[in-house]
């Protein structure tokens, strides 16, 4: 079973999830960035400024300090607080209410838990996501053109009195969309692999299958969201000149990727975004674990 018992209050496990994203945002922010910065290398056929990850990281940290790696932190931070705390919550409030006797539910249900909970979480994290991916790009702009956002409430504030408060969810229909995806891959089948894993009794339930579970997770989640990951990129970091933007929806993003940089564009940044999905998730899975059987054992003893 993924979740503790219902002894635990569903507000302890909405604090976890959102408690356990965040620890793990703080280890894998640098490759979030790097993800970003591919993501919008090579727009309108120009030449891509980022060969491979590892080249990336290398030629931010030379040209803009090792901890430029972590621009965009704080809106990471937020996103968690937000976007995970919310899907996290619901996810295991849901699986716990529909477990069958034998205490599992089905690969479909999880799937379709793990899309509701994706689509709530994705459009409470919206504003935060917004934050993140500007701040995680404006290293690459020319200075004339940087936003300079001090911290993620700083980004917020102006935002809302420079573009609106609309702009916040720029781009809410793709990251919903992604955040299906998302979460009918990542929470569905890590799940699903814990439970196999557990069912061949070469694993017990510790960390060792939360790991080998979360890889397999991490892995389905990164081909699943890519293609939605990209759209929702280039919306949110647009700009609006003359009153035009440069793409009309996902759709248009989509076809104009496709045309200018090849199908395969839509899963570039392929490499960091599995090396930042598979250790988040690996993390948030593992510290999710551990704060559930601490949670269980302190509610059991209280009752």
């Amino acid at each position: 079973k993924m979740t503790s018992e219902t002894s635990i209050p569903s507000y302890v496990r909405f604090l976890m999830g959102g408690t356990a994203g965040m620890a793990a945002t703080c280890i894998v922010q640098p490759m979030d960035l790097v993800k970003t910065r591919m993501q919008m290398s090579g727009i309108a056929g120009v030449a891509k400024e980022h060969k491979t990850a590892m080249h990336a990281l290398l030629s931010i940290s030379k040209k803009e300090g090792i901890f430029a790696l972590y621009n965009g932190l704080s809106a990471g931070l937020l996103r968690q607080a937000t976007y995970t705390t919310v899907r996290l919550g619901i996810y295991t409030n849901l699986t716990d209410n529909f477990k069958g006797a034998d205490g599992n539910i089905s690969f479909s249900q999880k799937c379709l838990f793990g899309m509701i909970a994706g689509a709530v979480g994705a459009f409470v994290g919206t504003p935060a996501e917004i934050a993140l991916i500007r701040m995680t790009n404006d290293g690459r702009l020319p200075k004339s053109e940087q936003r300079a956002y001090k911290n993620v409430f700083n980004a917020l504030f102006r935002i809302t009195t420079e573009e609106g408060v609309f702009t916040l969810w720029r781009g809410c229909t793709p990251t919903v969309v992604r955040a299906i995806f998302v979460n009918a891959a990542q929470l569905a089948t890590y799940a699903q692999s814990k439970q196999m894993l557990l069912e061949t009794k070469y694993f017990e339930d510790n960390i060792m299958c939360h790991f080998a579970a979360s890889m397999v997770s991490g892995l389905a989640t990164t081909w699943a969201s890519l293609p939605a990951d990209i759209v929702k990129t280039r919306i949110q970091s647009m700009k609006v000149i003359n009153g035009k933007p440069e793409y009309k929806n996902g759709l248009d993003v989509l076809t104009t990727v496709v045309k200018r940089e090849g199908l395969f564009a839509l899963w570039k940044g392929f490499t960091p975004c599995y090396l930042r999905i598979a250790p988040h998730t690996v993390f948030t899975f593992i510290f999710l674990e551990q704060f559930q059987n601490a949670a269980k054992r302190y509610f059991v003893t209280q009752r």
